[in-house]
């Protein structure tokens, strides 16, 4: 079985670490109210998709 000869300098496991980072979502401007919303999904806001409105959204 293998067995790293040496320890692993704090520079290294940060160097393969920086790479783990998240990435921040995409998001774009609802055409139908401006909310923002990811693409290719339901606005949230007001609940249409694609010019047309799939969910029904009550307000509070």
């Amino acid at each position: 079985m293998a067995v790293p000869k040496r320890k692993c300098s704090k520079s290294r496991i940060r160097r393969r670490k920086r790479s783990h980072k998240l990435s921040l979502t995409a998001s774009q401007a609802c055409p139908n109210c401006g909310a923002p919303r990811q693409p290719h999904r339901v606005c949230s806001a007001c609940g249409y998709y694609k010019g047309r409105q799939v969910l029904t959204i009550v307000a509070k």
